[in-house]
């Protein structure tokens, strides 16, 4: 199946997206709703599932594969994947795992995602600095605003790939360059881009993602990637049947964790999640991220001045394309904002509303590549 085949063929496209036979879903900035292939997986497993031990029947393929799926996906090793769920508890592995000494400091943005901001604000505690980067337009990070603002007791950068209100893309390969040639660690919390723009590591040490956005995954299956040559010193903060070593079942005398990425992975998986996670992966590679990302930028490029003919002010309109990610994102002074997204749901059309941190509302739409233009000139008639 490929991408012109679905936009081509609205039976294919309602069968394999089962949300567009009732709904215009332009909310996968969010939380996505399910593919069918990945419905139809779940259940067959499930089905399974119920003849006798959930594990037996899946186990050890569906954690080969997903170990698989992602490396390919982020350019990777699959020892280097570890799959934990969510994205807020993957960044907190990090920050609550790696050791700091007096002195040191770690940079974030403050008007990130609360997943990315928390996590590492707690690290105050310990004695850590925690500086918050300095940038004048929302969402908007510059090589250059990272490598101006970190100095040789920066231990740590934690960004997102894509600001999820401005929609912002940072180079992260760039960022993740300069900060390996002053030995600082990076952090990308990667939900907003994976599954939507190619998203490698080759420059990041740490990489925590979710599937319930651009993946089109199940919530709580997400990944985290642990670059090998850190695996030493991000130790696990959880302790579990799995990640430490217990031949037969019976607890040893010391502690020692498994080797590669598994060591992060104290107990039972997500096995649900995970063959959800698998079937998702492999529809993302199937269509190829490549022209997932040509089609969304397209995407934008049909929306943004269409919104600004209709007098709205869309956030990071002139971006170029390397900094433009799947989100359009708009407001208008002296408009309802609140009420127009209602009007939105009321038609059947999922957006999200938004707002920033001095109380400004925004509208988020975030097409993925299955929403043909027809949806869309549907949403900017009726804004």
């Amino acid at each position: 199946m490929t991408l012109d085949e679905i936009l081509a063929n609205e039976e294919l496209r309602r069968r394999e997206f089962p949300v567009a036979r009732h709904k215009i879903f332009l909310g996968h900035a969010g939380v996505c709703p399910l593919p069918q292939r990945v419905v139809t997986a779940v259940a067959d497993y499930a089905a399974s599932a119920a003849a006798g031990d959930q594990e037996i029947v899946a186990l050890e393929k569906t954690l080969h594969t997903s170990r698989e799926l992602t490396a390919r996906l982020i350019n990777c090793q699959p020892d280097e994947v570890a799959l934990v769920g969510p994205t807020s508890l993957a960044l907190s592995f990090v920050a609550g795992g790696l050791t700091f000494r007096r002195g040191d400091n770690i940079l974030i943005y403050h008007d990130d995602y609360p997943a990315n901001v928390y996590p590492w604000m707690a690290l105050a505690e310990k004695g850590v600095e925690v500086r918050l980067l300095n940038i004048r337009s929302l969402g908007v990070i510059r090589p250059r605003d990272v490598i101006g603002q970190v100095d040789e007791n920066t231990r740590l950068v934690a960004l997102a790939s894509c600001h999820f209100v401005s929609g912002w893309r940072i180079d992260h390969n760039a960022i993740g360059a300069e900060l390996r040639k002053r030995r600082i660690l990076f952090c990308l919390d990667a939900i907003q881009t994976l599954g939507a723009f190619p998203t490698t590591v080759e420059n990041v040490d740490m990489l925590a993602a979710d599937a319930h956005k651009w993946l089109l995954g199940p919530c709580g299956a997400g990944v985290l990637y642990v670059r090998k040559a850190v695996q030493d010193y991000l130790k696990p903060i959880v302790h579990g049947w799995h990640n430490v070593r217990c031949p037969d079942f019976v607890a040893q005398e010391s502690i020692t964790f498994r080797s590669g990425a598994k060591r992060y992975e104290a107990g039972t998986h997500n096995l649900l999640g995970l063959v959800g996670l698998n079937a998702a992966l492999e529809l993302i590679q199937e269509i190829g991220v490549e022209n997932i990302a040509r089609e969304l930028l397209r995407k934008r490029a049909l929306l943004v001045p269409a919104l600004q003919a209709k007098g709205y002010t869309v956030l990071n309109a002139d971006a170029a394309p390397e900094n433009a990610g799947g989100i359009v994102t708009f407001s208008k002074p002296d408009t309802d904002l609140p009420a127009l997204h209602q009007k939105l749901a009321d038609a059947n059309i999922a957006t999200s509303l938004r707002a920033d941190r001095k109380g400004g509302k925004y509208i988020r739409l975030s097409p993925h590549f299955y929403n043909p233009d027809t949806e869309l000139a549907r949403v900017l008639e009726l804004v």
